[in-house]
């Protein structure tokens, strides 16, 4: 092997250097397809590659590279900002004018807030670099419509079985790239269960498969037993799509409810540090906020839907803040799931009565007719009274007493409790 070969991971070394050593997404790239013909043609504008991990997005940027004769330059959403790409620009442009172009390669494009979103338009427009996005998020939400508009969206499916069959034995035939001179031997049933295991993903099943390598050592032969333990080692902490995602969502859920800012923080950290989505984190804590606060602070809802909105104007790293802030005020506001209650507790009785007819004072009377059968002559304005409060009906002749929404006794829903209190009292009067 070479120096390079040693030093990059399987799945690195085995990217495909052409079109025909590429294992997947037939629909985009077979001859006749579009984006297979721009490719081959060496002629493609800026695109967004929509897909799952392991789908193939950067194997296609590469490719999409070499083909045009372009200078390959990727970028990350995650860890790199605005100052580098406007270096890239720089340099982007100094290429042009010696006759070459650039590939500017954004990883997790998603990542970036709208407003720097916004920095690749007038480069993509002017031609001084070509961009390919790529995202695992459905860019109609995550991308803005001025960048959807520079760009063609091509949408990678997962791989199917039998395509990660055939990069597994590619890689271990290939002794120039892959763990050929290594002459391993695997049971068809562990391929098999390798193809199964990696859910589609070819990144995770060369990997895997690497793994396996040194437990089976020269000229050995991999079983479906040697695939599991490799699995076990290889298996990351934190699996955006696995249990450990929705273990550590109800860990931070519960923490958040149980009042721990600091095993709150703990868990959103350990959430980030993992990859995850922030989405995914902010819409766990707005369902939060409404489920588990309620009215004892309606402040909560409102703090974590600005928080929100706040993550789409400042992106990483700042953007983790407005996060921390808003975990912080969850985890100690007051806490109610009055609300829940008095939800389940209503939709339970509309099912019971689907029928139940309005009461006749608070129709509405826009004809005549209408007017003549009463309705709405009876209704008595609120404001007309001095206290804001008339007594009158407003549930159904079949629960005129029902009680759905019972306030707790924290935060402001001590106040609203006093205050129905009160109503009630005027009722009974």
């Amino acid at each position: 092997m070479t120096l390079f070969a040693v030093a990059s991971p399987l799945a690195a070394r085995m990217r495909p250097r052409t079109l025909d050593e590429f294992v997947g997404q037939e629909q985009l790239l077979a001859p006749g397809r579009a984006l297979g013909d721009a490719i081959r043609r060496g002629t493609i504008g800026s695109v967004i590659f929509w897909g799952p991990p392991g789908s193939g997005k950067t194997s296609l940027a590469h490719l999409i590279a070499r083909h045009t004769e372009r200078q390959f330059v990727p970028f990350s959403a995650v860890t790199e900002g605005v100052p580098r790409l406007r270096e890239i620009i720089g340099e982007a442009r100094q290429r042009r004018e010696l006759g070459r172009g650039t590939i500017l390669f954004c990883d997790e494009i998603h990542r970036f807030n709208r407003a720097q979103q916004d920095a690749f338009l007038p480069h993509v427009e002017s031609g001084v670099l070509t961009l390919i996005g790529a995202t695992t998020e459905n860019p109609s939400f995550e991308l803005n419509g001025a960048l959807l508009s520079r760009t063609q969206v091509f949408v990678l499916e997962r791989l199917r079985a039998e395509h990660i069959v055939r990069l597994v034995e590619m890689a271990l035939t290939d002794r120039e790239r892959g763990l050929g001179d290594q002459e391993l031997t695997a049971e068809p049933a562990a391929v098999a269960l390798l193809a199964e295991e990696a859910d589609g993903d070819a990144r995770r099943a060369l990997t895997v498969l690497e793994a396996a390598t040194p437990l089976v050592g020269q000229g050995g032969t991999i079983t479906t037993a040697i695939v599991r333990e490799a699995l076990a080692l290889r298996i990351p902490t934190y699996d955006k799509s696995g249990e450990e995602h929705y273990n550590l969502l109800s860990a931070y859920h519960k923490a958040l409810r149980g009042s721990d800012p600091q095993a709150s923080l703990y868990w959103m950290a350990r959430m980030i540090e993992g990859g995850e989505d922030p989405m995914t984190i902010f819409r766990r804590a707005i369902a939060m906020a409404a489920e588990d606060i309620g009215l004892a602070d309606p402040q909560a809802l409102q703090l974590a839907v600005a928080a929100r909105e706040a993550w789409h104007q400042l992106g990483a790293p700042e953007g983790y803040l407005p996060l921390a802030e808003l975990t912080i005020y969850l985890a100690t506001a007051p806490k109610s799931n009055s609300v829940v209650v008095a939800l389940n507790a209503a939709r339970e009785a509309a099912r019971q009565t689907p029928a139940a007819a309005v009461p006749t004072h608070l129709r509405n009377a826009p004809t005549a007719l209408m007017k003549a059968l009463g309705y709405g002559r009876a209704y008595q304005y609120p404001h007309d009274d001095a206290s804001g409060f008339v007594v009158q009906q407003y549930l159904p002749d079949e629960l005129p007493d029902a009680e759905f929404y019972r306030p707790g006794s924290r935060g402001l829903e001590k106040k609203i409790a006093e205050r129905l209190a009160w109503w009630r009292d005027r009722s009974g009067e």
